[in-house]
This record gives structure tokens, C-alpha cells and sequence, in this order.
């Protein structure tokens, strides 16, 4: 049998180079449609992270207002001889035991203890131990 058959004029050695011409293409192809398809995306996210970003601000601007409001409240009706100071004093004791209480409470659930893949050591430790076994079992029993 000859490598080169021919098949409509064109040999094996010419229908191979097509085909790897031809996947090459494809490849390329798929890579530009992937990176147009992610630059899409990264696109979304970034406009979306803007608008979560915008709407922290104004959610953190509402809450000033909320504690402001919530001072001169105190500071007018409720503390004697408009004592604003002592007012904004409590306002900022109060959202400063909140912050203290929010902050440890998030610091302990992004702690390195509670991250650690701690079910995917334990199997890593397993295999480690069972492939030295094998290797140990494999190296004295011949």
C-alpha cells in the first residue's frame, strides 16, 4: 500500500496538513469567541460591582442620617437643656459596640481556621499515608 493514495488529486500527506490546518483554525476560533465571551462578562460583573458599590454608599449615607437624626432626637427631647454632646456621645457608643460586634463576628468567619478545606487535608493525609504503604509494601517484598 502507498502512502500516497490520492483521493480526488490531493495525497494523505495534503489531506493531513488541511486537517491540522483546519483545527488549528478552529482552535484559534474558539479561543477568540472564549475571550469575547469572558470580556463580556467581566464587563457585567464590573458594572454590577459599581452599582453594589453605589449602593453601599447610599445605604451608608442613609444610616448617618438615621444616627444624626437619632442625635439631635435625643439631644432635643429626651437629654435636658439641649445637650447634643452627650447625645452624639451614647450615638457613638452605641454604633461603636455594633461595629466592634459585626467586625469580630466577620474576622471569625474569614479566619484561616475556618477556610482550611479541612475534609480535603484529611483525605490528602489518608492517600499519603496509604501510597507510602505501598511504596514501603512494594520495597520489601521484593
Amino acid at each position: 500500500m502507498k502512502l500516497e493514495q490520492r483521493d480526488g488529486g490531493r495525497g494523505i500527506g495534503e489531506l493531513l496538513r488541511e486537517l491540522v490546518e483546519g483545527g488549528v483554525t478552529l482552535m484559534r476560533d474558539e479561543v477568540a469567541l472564549a475571550k469575547l465571551e469572558v470580556g463580556g462578562r467581566a464587563r457585567l460583573i464590573g458594572a454590577g460591582t459599581v452599582y453594589v458599590a453605589a449602593g453601599a454608599v447610599a445605604i451608608a449615607l442613609g444610616g448617618l442620617s438615621l444616627v444624626v437624626g437619632l442625635v439631635l432626637l435625643a439631644g432635643d427631647q429626651w437629654l435636658p437643656a439641649d445637650r447634643y454632646w452627650l447625645a452624639a456621645l451614647i450615638g457613638l457608643l452605641v454604633t461603636g459596640v455594633a461595629a466592634t460586634v459585626l467586625v469580630k463576628r466577620g474576622m471569625a468567619l474569614v479566619s484561616p481556621r475556618r477556610l482550611t478545606p479541612e475534609a480535603t487535608v484529611a483525605t490528602l493525609k489518608e492517600d499519603k499515608e496509604w501510597l507510602k504503604q505501598r511504596l514501603t509494601s512494594g520495597a520489601t517484598s521484593s
